[in-house]
C-alpha cells in the first residue's frame, strides 16, 4: 500500500531515508529549515517550503532531530497526527547530558560519577582538588561541536586542567554548561531499539561507532566515520539499560528510535549518552539490514501497530565517504575543494548499498552540496563481519569522488571486542 510521508528536518539529516522510501513506491515531501543546506537531496526527494501546509496531506510525519523538534512532534500527536519523533522529555535526555544521567539513575541504571559546571574556573579548581582522569563533555547545542569533547589521559588530571584553561579563553561564549565525567576503561558499545508509543520493537540493535577521523581510532573526533552492527533479540545489555525506561517512554508516547551508548567492562555497564532520535549514519545502515521495507515499518511504527520487524542474519558495516574540510567547518575550503564535486561510478552505476548524505541530483549526475563535507554512506552486509566489510569496501572501489577520504578499518574492532562482550555475558 502506498503512503504519504512528510519529512521535517533542521539540517537535512534524513535525506537518505526519504529517498529510500520513495524508491519503495511511496510519496514524500521534504522540508529543510537550514537555508545553507536546503538544496540537499534536490532531484532525489520532492521538497516543500512550508511543512505545516502539508500536515493534512501526510499519512506520517517524520522529525529527524532533537533541539526542540520533540515538543512539536508531541503537540502534533496530541492533535491526532501520526508522527515519528520525540517529546520535550526525550529531547532533554539527549540535549541535557546531566538530565539524561539523572534519569538513568532514577530508573535504576548504574551511571558513571559526573559533575556539572557552568563556570570553567570552578571546574579547574575541582580537578586540582580531586585529581583523576576525566572526560570533558559540553551540553546543549555545544555538544554538536565534536572537537570539544576531550578524554583525559593523565592520572593527576593536569591535561584536563590545561584544556579547561584553553576552553575558558576560546569557547566560553559557546559552552554555557558542561560535564566532567570520571573516565572508565572498557568496550564502547551502543544498544538501541525502536519504540511504537507503547512498547519496544524487536529485534534490538547492537552497534559500534567509529568516531575518530583516522584508521586505528586516531585523529580528531567526528560526527561519525562509520558503524558496524547486528540485530539481536533482547540481551543483558538491553535489559540492564534501555528496557528499564519502557514505562516512561510509554507514558511519553514516544515514537521512534532510541539508543544508549555505553562503556562496558568486567565490573558493569556504564551508559554514556542517549541518542533519542535516529542516528546518522546509523539509520541508513539499519535500513540496509532490514528485510521489512522501511516505508511500511515507519507507517506501522507511527500508528502504534505491533510489528514483526524482519532483519537480515549476520552483520552490517557502513562506511562514510567524506570530502574536505570534514569534520571541520570551513566555507572557503569547502567551496574550493568540495562544493559541486561530482560523484562518478567506475562500472555500471548501482544504488545497492549506496546511501546519500549531502548530495543533489542535476541532469542525472550526483553532485556534492551542503556545507559539511559528508557525501555517501556505503554499506555491506554478510553472515560474518568479514563478509560485511568485504562487500562494503568492494562497493567503495566503484566510486570516484575528487578528494574523498574514509576509514578502511570499520568493523575491525569487533574481532577483539566480541570476545570481551561474550566473556562478560552482555550479549547473551
Amino acid at each position: 500500500m502506498q503512503h504519504k510521508f512528510l519529512f521535517v528536518s533542521k539540517d537535512a539529516l534524513i535525506s537518505d531515508i526519504a529517498w529510500q522510501i520513495i524508491k519503495e513506491g511511496h510519496e514524500a515531501k521534504y522540508f529543510i529549515e537550514n537555508k545553507e543546506e536546503d538544496d540537499i537531496a534536490d532531484g532525489f526527494v520532492p521538497k516543500t517550503k512550508d511543512w505545516r501546509e502539508c500536515l493534512d496531506w501526510a499519512d506520517v510525519i517524520v522529525f529527524d532531530d532533537v533541539l526542540g523538534q520533540g515538543k512539536i512532534a508531541e503537540e502534533l500527536r496530541g492533535k491526532g497526527k501520526k508522527v515519528i519523533g520525540g517529546t520535550a522529555y526525550t529531547d532533554m535526555l539527549e540535549d541535557d547530558r546531566s538530565f539524561g544521567q539523572r534519569e538513568l539513575k532514577r530508573h535504576g541504571v548504574k551511571i558513571i560519577p559526573f559533575w556539572e559546571f557552568t563556570n570553567f574556573d570552578e571546574a579547574i579548581t575541582f580537578v586540582k582538588e580531586h585529581p583523576d582522569e576525566y572526560v570533558i563533555k559540553p551540553s546543549g547545542e555545544a555538544q554538536n561541536i565534536k572537537r570539544l569533547l576531550f578524554v583525559g589521559q593523565e592520572k593527576d588530571g593536569n591535561d584536563v586542567v590545561r584544556v579547561l584553561e584553553s576552553y575558558k579563553k576560546v569557547w566560553s561564549k559557546e559552552v554555557k554548561i558542561f560535564q566532567l565525567q570520571k573516565m572508565v576503561i572498557g568496550v564502547e558499545v551502543a544498544v538501541g531499539a525502536f519504540f511504537n508509543g507503547k512498547d519496544f520493537i524487536y529485534p534490538i540493535n547492537i552497534n559500534f561507532e567509529h568516531k575518530k577521523l583516522f584508521p586505528g581510532n586516531f585523529g580528531p573526533a567526528t560526527g561519525e566515520m562509520g558503524t558496524s552492527m547486528f540485530w539481536s533479540q533482547p540481551n543483558i545489555l538491553f535489559s540492564s539499560t534501555l528496557e528499564k525506561l519502557k514505562d516512561t517512554l510509554c507514558h511519553e508516547n514516544y515514537v521512534g528510535y532510541i539508543d544508549l551508548n555505553c562503556i562496558v567492562n568486567g565490573h558493569g555497564i556504564y551508559p554514556l549518552e542517549f541518542t533519542s532520535r535516529f542516528g546518522y549514519p546509523t539509520i541508513s545502515i539499519q535500513q540496509e539490514g532490514m528485510i521489512t521495507p522501511i516505508g511500511e515499518f515507519f507507517y506501522d511504527l507511527a500508528n502504534g501497530n505491533n510489528i514483526d520487524l524482519k532483519c537480515k542474519t549476520g552483520f552490517q558495516v557502513g562506511v562514510r565517504l567524506v570530502v574536505p574540510p570534514y569534520p571541520f567547518k570551513d566555507k572557503m575550503t569547502f567551496d574550493s575543494f568540495s562544493k559541486g564535486a561530482i560523484i562518478a561510478f567506475k562500472g555500471v552505476q548501482s544504488d545497492n548499498g549506496i546511501h546519500i548524505e549531502d548530495v543533489k541530483l542535476v541532469n542525472d549526475q550526483w553532485i556534492i552540496t551542503g556545507s559539511s563535507g559528508v557525501a555517501l554512506i556505503v554499506v555491506g552486509t554478510g553472515l560474518t563481519m568479514k563478509e560485511a566489510q568485504k562487500q562494503a569496501y568492494s562497493r567503495i572501489k566503484n566510486i570516484l569522488i575528487p578528494n574523498m577520504y574514509y576509514r578502511y578499518d570499520i568493523g575491525d574492532r569487533w574481532y577483539e571486542e566480541f570476545d570481551k562482550l561474550h566473556s562478560w555475558g552482555y550479549i547473551r
